[in-house]
């Protein structure tokens, strides 16, 4: 944490601070020199992981001459955006979730969607192995109501939620996964309505210079990866990344094909940095039921690519600027290989965004503006065009986007922060206006608050308002088994939170509660058995509490003993539906996690020889509708509770990895979404070299 200001024209003396006692620290920018914190006692540093879509550069630490003491560990970037201006981790006011790479590789997953797993507040629902069109939701809310994040910039589909967890990017990029539980409309914008998930990806400082992995397993899957990292000259740093995958499916008609590819370069320089990024993924999978059980054999091609551009500068002003462009692609056929029930889609997102926060003896006070645009082009979505305004489908001869619609976006925050001795508050408000609704702007305000009784206790409450725009697809999409609806109005919610976090070496502990009081929440039922799905709104509470339990098994056993850690989560979340019309059954809002536990052990069996059980037991809430020869009943069969049992089994040296993983290890067949069936046991291994 650096501070710096210039006097007449001529360089500060800087004040370093060896260690960090829990003062008012925050005050130090009234000195109007730079200060510099040299050093953090371990117990505080456990709790400052760097957090939520934070582009600040590295902080250097400062070089003491003496030695380190054995409970000192050096000052690292420990920032958190769970603001508009980042604060350090340790006194930030909102609680964020941070999956680390450590936890990535410990737990043998293949993709980012595997990674969330992990944390018992997210509900991953998978049409398919692997990854196929994932569903992330957050708190029992939808795959609609989060922000999906690569490095801060947002990569939401407004087309349809159900492809945007497909990220633009590969697993070996990924160095932390970072979820924001609750509204944050006033943080991250208008689609933030029960969290976020923001990927941060390797530095060319965390990587190696060339690393190659290639893996294969059940049902023919195959997969190849490779990632370079570099750097030249005056602060210059880049990455790339490529990968191909394909497989048989592990029910039929699930076979998929697919690639992604990832580069950033950047620059980093005392007064600035500068940061651009591009991505870009390729997926074709028969899609089996994924939409409705009457029609067994569709099948859907996806593509998006990402651009975007990053700036920011350091000095008492800090200022910071992005753009980003993403387009999404999509073909889908409800009967494989025909025209009926055939779809193309094309969306476009344009985003900018500026920000400026500065820090003064009162706090820490934050600005910005965001604007998006948001257009769409389809064979079914939007309103119709004239045919002089047909636009060429890409690939397909003869065949146009015949539909369009467009809706922008305008935002502006503002934002003050104070952390003041044991207490930090944030507040601030969001005023969004959007074009397709009204063009009115409506206000939606925020505050936390935190208090810190020890160096170990953590005590924090929130209270926000936040909104989701429609996507294009409640709005519009029809086809024999669904049917928008042109009349939805945006969600909106008023969320409170409570919770308390106990940090010590041994042991990290969070306890959480929160109430969530919703409106216009939009949800597909069905009114009768042999109806089709419709778009429609209700009122909603959602509750629910959570704790997490992390006990660092080398602290407190000894190193002589094989146990390194054990991961305890626990979340319970319930529904009120206030108001709405009667109806038969739920596709998603309805159907949330009532119970879900995760407990995972790493442990050593011998050398550099070592294992991470994971042990996932849920309990979904809502039905599924049952079918016989393709035709449905009238028979509603609960999703009930099931349990999986994952293992990861590794061997790591400086330069390579093997390693075997097994999902699902019981063999456990069930139904996590309408009547897709999930696959039982699969085994992958493979190799990771770092040259």
């Amino acid at each position: 944490m650096q501070h710096s200001s210039h006097l007449t024209g001529r360089a500060a003396r800087p004040v370093t601070f060896r260690q960090f006692s829990r003062k008012g620290w925050s005050l130090f920018a009234c000195l109007h020199r730079e200060v510099r914190v040299g050093m953090l006692s371990a117990a505080t540093l456990l709790t400052a992981a760097p957090c939520l879509a934070s582009h600040s550069a590295m902080l250097k630490p400062s070089h003491a001459e003496e030695p380190l003491a054995a409970d000192t560990v050096r000052l690292g970037e420990a920032n958190v955006t769970a603001s508009r201006a980042p604060l350090a981790a340790d006194v930030a006011a909102r609680q964020v979730v941070t999956l680390t790479r450590s936890d990535l590789e410990a737990a043998g997953v293949s993709t980012v969607n595997d990674l969330l797993k992990l944390s018992a507040t997210v509900d991953v629902r998978q049409r398919g192995a692997f990854g196929m069109q994932t569903d992330i939701s957050i708190d029992g809310g939808t795959f609609d109501q989060i922000t999906l994040l690569v490095n801060g910039i947002p990569v939401v589909n407004p087309q349809t939620g159900h492809n945007a967890a497909d990220f633009p990017l590969n697993l070996s990029d990924v160095d932390r996964v970072e979820i924001l539980e609750g509204a944050a409309s006033r943080v991250l914008g208008s689609q933030a309505f029960s969290g976020a998930v923001n990927i941060v990806t390797r530095r060319t400082t965390q990587s190696a210079p060339l690393e190659v992995q290639l893996e294969g397993g059940s049902y023919a899957t195959l997969r190849g990866e490779a990632r370079t990292a570099w750097t030249w000259g005056q602060g210059w740093e880049g990455t790339a990344s490529a990968s191909w995958q394909r497989s048989d499916g592990a029910v039929p008609n699930s076979a998929f094909s697919g690639g992604k590819a990832f580069a950033t370069l950047g620059r980093t320089m005392p007064a600035y940095r500068v940061q651009l990024q591009a991505g870009a993924t390729v997926n074709d999978f028969g899609a089996n039921t994924f939409y409705s059980a009457a029609y067994p054999n569709q099948w859907e091609a996806t593509r998006r690519y990402l651009l975007s551009a990053h700036a920011e500068t350091s000095g008492r002003v800090h200022l910071s600027a992005s753009a980003s462009w993403l387009r999404s692609t999509d073909h889908f056929q409800l009967t494989r290989h025909s025209t009926v029930g055939e779809n193309f889609h094309r969306g476009d997102v344009f985003n900018l965004s500026a920000n400026a926060w500065t820090q003064w003896c009162g706090g820490r006070t934050a600005v910005g503006a965001e604007l998006r645009q948001e257009d769409v082009y389809s064979t079914n979505l939007g309103r119709p065009l004239t045919e002089e305004q047909y636009v060429h489908i890409r690939g397909e001869a003869g065949r146009y986007y015949t539909r369009r619609d467009a809706r922008t976006n305008m935002s502006y925050y503002l934002e003050h922060n104070v952390v003041w001795r044991w207490f930090t508050l944030s507040a601030g408000v969001m005023a969004e206006r959007n074009d397709a609704i009204d063009g009115r702007f409506r206000f939606y305000p925020g505050v936390d608050l935190s208090y810190r009784p020890s160096a170990a206790w953590r005590l924090y409450a929130s209270w926000n308002r936040s909104l989701r725009l429609p996507s294009f697809t409640d709005l519009w999409y029809k086809s024999p088994t669904q049917e928008g609806n042109v009349g939805l109005r945006p969600e909106e919610n008023s969320a409170w939170r409570v919770g308390a976090d106990f940090t010590s070496r041994p042991v990290t502990l969070r306890f959480k509660a929160r109430y969530q009081r919703g409106t216009h929440m939009i949800d597909w039922v069905m009114y009768s058995a042999d109806d089709i799905y419709h778009a429609t709104a209700f009122s909603l509470d959602n509750y629910g509490l959570g704790a997490d339990a992390t006990l660092h098994l080398t602290e407190m056993l000894g190193s002589r003993q094989p146990l390194t850690r054990l991961t305890l989560s626990y979340a319970w979340t319930g529904q009120h539906r206030r108001a709405g019309e009667p109806y038969f059954k739920s596709n998603y809002a309805l159907e949330y996690l009532r119970h879900k536990l995760v407990a995972r052990l790493q442990h050593r069996i011998w050398r550099s020889l070592t294992a991470e059980w994971t042990c996932r037991v849920q309990q979904r809430e809502g039905h599924y509708l049952l079918y016989q020869n393709g035709l449905a009943t009238a028979e509603l069969r609960p999703y009930g509770t099931h349990a999986l049992l994952d293992l990861a089994v590794r061997w790591t040296r400086p330069r390579y990895t093997l390693y075997v993983e097994g999902t699902n290890l019981t063999n456990t067949r069930y139904f996590d979404l309408a009547n897709v069936r999930q696959p039982g046991l699969l085994v992958m291994g493979g190799c990771k070299v770092r040259l």
